[in-house]
């Protein structure tokens, strides 16, 4: 909609490059930590939800990590039971004791000395079955509870992207002209479904193994000092080196992950651009060009993604050689103390399977985390756009009937896309305009003239820097953007419609309209005509693009669903620029059915389309330099004139 000259649009940009949200490709990702509180806050509206899931995981994780201590006393009972048949009955377990002493076994001596000998009992087969069972019963309810958890904290996670991808329709359809003016549309996608996605899955998968691994570290710590003190200070050695590398690494991969997704939205900018604009860049031999520029994003995103991927894989096999060093180290202090009876095999054996835990959950959370970095990059990209500037609060004071007369007035308006640039002159100054009620008003001139600057001012898709518009004497101002537009109409160069039928694509003009009405709006605009031609008739199905309709069938659907609307003001910008002569008189004899009754602007390239008009606008540096009936104009020979012979000379 906008119309701004090479040099105004590099200076909004410019402008816009200044703001913390603006620029189309993402800037340096913010800090980790505030950007994955932000994230971790869209969970706020489910606390009670993950209180659950907490208390279930944190039930989960003690079942879990207090089973291989059962398992550790099993062990106790079988090699305690295997020792003890070993020793003749009758005998205590002191004396056992002091026999292998007197007989210089004293390694086997203070190994006995530990366990709970019984001479000549052998293995009680009871008390192994009820550990047993006991181990099997807590991993079965440790299962459940994750299972039980899992199943929540999914929902609510899918909850909560369903929430956000709310927000993020709704700030799109809250956000001003400007912000799309000034911004690769593949790149705003990209935010709104890669990035989301992106969250989705970081959410989805990292945040319960986290949580998982977090309590399971913290559980197996306790369970380690509890059996032996030394050894689990030997095994705490992993930490600081693991934070270390997560230190060293991870932030190089949050850096890197930051790249993928600024360079994923350059690639489908790119591909969205290539994809609409393909039989441009076929016609003027474009091609190369543009597969040159797609394969050097598609390099960039490729690096960016190898060097992300290269750091996140790195974690594992760091966090695996300091596992493996800690396992070496515990094996043999443990052994040690074991051969001196102050721990048992069971303890033993049970630290050993703490230790393998132990590392196995720090490196989930150093995966973990890099999958969280990733999303944390995407959700500094979807923060960004729910951050940015909407269109100025309402200040609403007026509201209007259900129909307003028309008459629309400009008084000393100023306006430029760049406020900011004292040098240049604005794109329009001080400029005065009166179109009477049931007008209708062509307007006219030179590319860059500010012909569509007017109409984007009249929908207040920009507010003026100076000056007032009014509608029948009120500050459009003052009147709220939805209740302004809801009485104005307006048909477009490019002839927009909906995946849908012909019918809901008319009935897209008042959605309270009938059927009967549709066809009637459609036969005053000669829809009619090629609809009863078509297969299906009304009931066929169109996209955007049209599907199986031509370039001029499209816009008379379009000035249909505008005649439908029953608007009290129409704007007609270059509604005709794009179909053939002999389907412009059809479009001709549709807006005329349109414009009756009704206040008219009609923005052409086309003088033949408007020779008709009630008062003709030429507009040159944004300043109306001649006005009249197209007799009048004609007969000064000014500057329509001008424009007139190099139409029809």
């Amino acid at each position: 909609m906008s119309e701004m000259t090479d040099e105004q649009l590099a200076d909004y940009e410019e402008k816009m490059a200044g703001d913390d949200y603006s620029s189309s490709a993402p800037r340096k990702a913010k800090q980790f930590w505030p950007s994955a509180k932000r994230l971790l806050g869209l969970l706020a509206p489910y606390k009670m939800a993950l209180t659950a899931v907490f208390i279930m995981n944190a039930a989960s994780v003690f079942l879990a990590v207090y089973a291989p201590r059962v398992m550790g006393r099993a062990m106790d009972v079988i090699f305690s039971g295997v020792m003890s048949k070993q020793m003749p009955p009758g005998m205590t377990k002191e004396q056992a004791v002091e026999g292998l002493r007197a007989a210089g076994e004293d390694r086997f001596a203070d190994m006995a000395a530990a366990m709970d000998l019984r001479p000549g009992s052998g293995i009680d087969f009871d008390r192994l079955r009820a550990l047993i069972v006991t181990v099997l019963v807590l991993y079965l309810a440790a299962s459940l509870l994750m299972w039980a958890q899992g199943a929540i904290l999914n929902r609510l996670t899918m909850r909560t992207v369903f929430n956000l991808r709310e927000r993020v329709e709704a700030k799109i359809n809250r956000l001003p002209l400007s912000y799309f003016d000034t911004r690769q549309r593949g790149d705003v996608m990209s935010r709104t479904t890669n990035d989301v996605d992106n969250v989705q899955q970081a959410l989805q998968q990292s945040l319960s193994s986290l949580f998982n691994a977090v309590l399971t570290v913290v559980g197996i710590i306790v369970m380690m000092f509890a059996i032996s003190w030394q050894l689990a200070l030997v095994a705490l050695v992993s930490i600081p080196l693991t934070g270390l590398v997560m230190g060293l690494v991870g932030t190089r991969s949050q850096k890197q992950f930051t790249t993928q997704w600024k360079a994923t939205g350059d690639v489908n900018g790119h591909v969205e651009e290539s994809f609409s604009g393909h039989d441009v860049a076929v016609i003027f031999g474009r091609t190369d060009e543009l597969r040159r520029q797609f394969d050097e994003r598609n390099e960039e995103l490729a690096g960016a993604a190898q060097k992300a991927q290269f750091l996140a894989n790195s974690m594992h096999p760091i966090m695996q050689f300091i596992s493996y060093l800690s396992y070496v180290a515990i094996a043999v202090l443990g052994g040690v103390k074991v051969a001196s009876g102050k721990l048992t095999l069971g303890g033993a054996t049970a630290f050993i399977q703490y230790s393998r835990q132990f590392n196995q959950p720090l490196g989930e959370i150093a995966g973990m985390m890099q999958m969280l970095q990733s999303g944390v990059a995407s959700a500094e990209r979807v923060f960004e756009l729910l951050d940015a500037e909407e269109e100025p609060a309402e200040s609403a004071t007026v509201q209007f009937h259900d129909r307003v007369d028309g008459l629309v007035e400009f008084h000393d308006v100023s306006f430029d896309y760049a406020t900011e640039r004292s040098d240049t002159p604005p794109l329009i100054q001080h400029l005065n305009l009166r179109v009477e009620p049931g007008q209708t008003a062509a307007i006219v001139g030179p590319t860059g003239a500010g012909k569509t600057t007017l109409v984007n001012l009249i929908m207040r898709f920009y507010d003026v820097d100076s000056g007032s518009i009014t509608l029948d004497g009120t500050d459009i101002r003052d009147v709220a953007r939805e209740d302004l537009r809801d009485h104005i109409g307006m048909v477009l160069q490019d002839a927009v419609l909906f995946k849908g039928t012909i019918m809901d694509n008319i009935r897209y003009g008042r959605l309270d309209a009938t059927d009967e009405e549709v066809i009637a709006a459609a036969k005053a605009t000669y829809v009619d005509r090629f609809v009863r031609t078509l297969p299906d008739g009304y009931d066929t199905e169109v996209d955007q693009d049209g599907g199986s309709v031509s370039a001029g069938e499209r816009q008379l659907i379009t000035i249909a669903r505008a005649f439908l609307a029953a608007p009290s003001l129409l704007i007609l910008d270059e509604a005709t620029s794009s179909v053939d002569t002999r389907t412009e008189v059809l479009v001709q004899q549709a807006m005329n059915a349109l414009r009756s009754n009704r206040t008219s602007i009609v923005i052409a390239h086309r003088l033949s389309t408007i020779r008709g008009a009630d008062v003709i606008l030429v507009m040159e540096n944004g300043t109306i330099v001649e006005q009249g009936s197209h007799e009048e104009l004609v007969a000064k020979q000014g500057a329509y004139w001008t424009l007139h012979q190099s139409q029809f000379a």
